[in-house]
């Protein structure tokens, strides 16, 4: 039973690696080929996803919960722009740099949680992040496919993208749901809200488009990915430890930057090389130190009931 147990764990964590790398590269396509509009593909992005979660819940995969829609509005307005100009950033940067500059996020939550809401982190995790913040400088600085427009997408969508994952964390403490509860409600949102953008950025007139059959089943395809990606990623957050969620991640991210050098044949010098590999030394440090000091913790937490329960059992005796 036990086995069979592992096998699935291990199943979906090599599902989630599958399409989280796959969706990268399928965007990336998309935006290359066929130059489909970017707000127009995060919009049917939402709207998949919203159906599969509909067709979860009638096979019981899925429950969702009654939430209030306006107290959801702030939520799904950043999940917009998290996804759009994490999108764009795709689009305008080369896979290895936009890979590289997400690394930021960790940082900026960080920095975010200690200036407005008086949570710093220990000094070693913050030590942890100067390879990584060196290392997107450098990478950004001998990029041979340098795209400013590209690296203002990027900065605005670690902004965004930080502000979200701390809101989520904050939406279902107060409304007691769990991550898939909320996507329920943010993903139909986030789609009406990105109607008034696309009708003005990306009007059909102004859209030079031809949708051939393999146009359309590309974005179909990259929909779908979407949807098994955030589906995976809840599960895994919900039955398996962080830490196999960290390395989960370091293999997505490993496989990205692999995946734009080999398919996409983004070039790359050896300064750049150093950068990422600089990069990785803060990330794979940041995990072994948070790991470590989540550990600490949570035995902290543990020895007072455990010395408690001692001194009960010496009082009985």
């Amino acid at each position: 039973m036990a086995r069979r147990s592992d096998c699935f764990i291990g199943t979906i964590l090599c599902l989630n690696i599958l399409v989280s790398v796959a969706i990268v590269g399928v965007n990336k396509y998309v935006y290359t080929h066929y130059g489909f509009p970017n707000l127009t593909l995060t919009m049917i992005h939402f709207v998949v996803t919203f159906l599969g979660l509909l067709i979860c819940r009638l096979f019981g995969i899925f429950r969702p919960k009654n939430l209030p829609v306006l107290r959801m509005l702030p939520l799904s307005l950043t999940f917009c722009g998290f996804v759009a100009l994490t999108n764009l950033s795709l689009q305008f940067n080369t896979v290895g740099t936009y890979q590289v500059l997400k690394t930021l996020t960790t940082p900026c939550i960080m920095t975010i949680n200690a200036v407005a809401y008086g949570k710093p982190s220990s000094w070693r995790l913050r030590l942890t992040f100067l390879p990584v913040v060196v290392g997107v400088a450098l990478n950004s600085h001998y990029d041979l496919k340098f795209s400013p427009i590209g690296m203002a997408f990027a900065a605005a969508g670690v902004l965004v993208t930080s502000l979200y994952q701390i809101w989520v964390g904050t939406f279902q403490s107060n409304l007691q749901c769990d991550s898939a509860q909320l996507l329920f409600y943010q993903a139909p949102l986030s789609a009406l809200l990105l109607l008034p953008p696309i009708a003005y950025f990306e009007p059909p007139s102004s859209v030079s488009l031809t949708l051939s059959s393999q146009a359309v089943g590309m974005v179909g395809l990259s929909a779908g990915i979407a949807f098994l990606v955030n589906l995976s990623i809840y599960w895994i957050i919900g039955n398996t430890s962080a830490l196999t969620y960290n390395m989960a991640g370091h293999l997505k991210f490993c496989s990205a930057l692999t995946l734009g050098y080999l398919i996409f044949n983004d070039p790359i010098s050896l300064e750049q090389v150093m950068a990422i590999l600089l990069v990785c030394l803060g990330v794979f440090a940041y995990s072994w130190v948070k790991l470590r000091e989540d550990i600490v913790a949570k035995a902290a937490t543990q020895l007072p009931t455990t010395a408690l329960g001692q001194q009960s059992v010496k009082s009985a005796a």
